[in-house]
């Protein structure tokens, strides 16, 4: 079979071309109606990761498909179809390198998705729908191994002001705030994936030490068996503006 239809301009299109460009859209419409059907409770979880993962199938070969295609209809050839060679790469881009990021997170992360600044006495989470016990000593040993920074804050502010911080700090990431504990010390929150709308739960634990205020996070993903590194990102990316939010207080 011939790889270009002849059209009346007298140059062959290129079957490569338009095929590629159709597999790369394919593939990014399988993921979105993927991550959509999951958000709508179309299916569950594991339906909408097994439609993501052919997303991405179809996205590699998209590529693939589409680098042939622009080899063969580049300028000076006989052949038309290299902007739609160019696009259909550009299509299939994003899904094949989401889909790589994920594979190698999930090689690189440990097999656990529930991260505490404070392993030997976590956290609790009160409010939740399954407000289950922190793992234990296997999940903290894999945790030390893969994250050894994570501790707790020591801020030199009292322990209300670390709390009103903490608090706003929570209302700017977007998290849906879920226990509001003041006289506690406690904060519950849920933050979501982009994509897919996946709930993390966290809870925020501030007491006094010190003179100042210590202060405990503890982040987990409310289903799967990892997390692919998420919620010590998050656990980072708090307790370090938290801590530039409370710098600018004592300046």
């Amino acid at each position: 079979m011939s790889d270009t239809s002849r059209t009346p301009a007298g140059k062959g299109l290129s079957k490569y071309a338009l095929s590629g460009l159709v597999l790369g859209a394919g593939g990014i419409a399988a993921l979105t109606v993927s991550a959509i059907g999951y958000r709508l409770g179309w299916w569950q979880v594991v339906t909408a990761l097994s439609i993501s993962e052919w997303a991405a199938y179809v996205a590699a070969l998209g590529l693939v498909v589409s680098a042939i295609g622009a080899v063969l209809s580049r300028p000076g050839t006989r052949r038309r179809g290299f902007l739609l060679s160019v696009i259909g790469i550009v299509a299939s881009l994003p899904v094949v390198v989401m889909a790589m990021q994920w594979e190698y997170a999930a090689r690189t992360y440990p097999s656990i998705n529930d991260i505490s600044t404070d392993t030997e006495d976590p956290p609790v989470f009160w409010d939740m729908p399954n407000p289950t016990l922190y793992p234990g000593a296997a999940a903290a040993a894999l945790q030390r191994a893969a994250y050894p920074d994570l501790a707790p804050l020591n801020l030199g502010v009292a322990p209300d002001r670390a709390y009103a911080l903490a608090k706003a700090l929570t209302k700017d990431k977007g998290w849906e705030i879920v226990a509001d504990e003041p006289k506690e010390g406690r904060i519950e929150a849920v933050d979501r994936s982009l994509l897919y709308g996946f709930r993390d739960e966290i809870v925020i634990r501030i007491a006094a030490s010190g003179g100042g205020a210590r202060v405990d996070l503890r982040s987990r993903s409310r289903i799967g068996r990892i997390d692919r590194g998420v919620n010590a990102r998050r656990i980072r990316g708090f307790l370090s503006a938290l801590k530039e939010s409370a710098g600018k207080i004592k300046q």
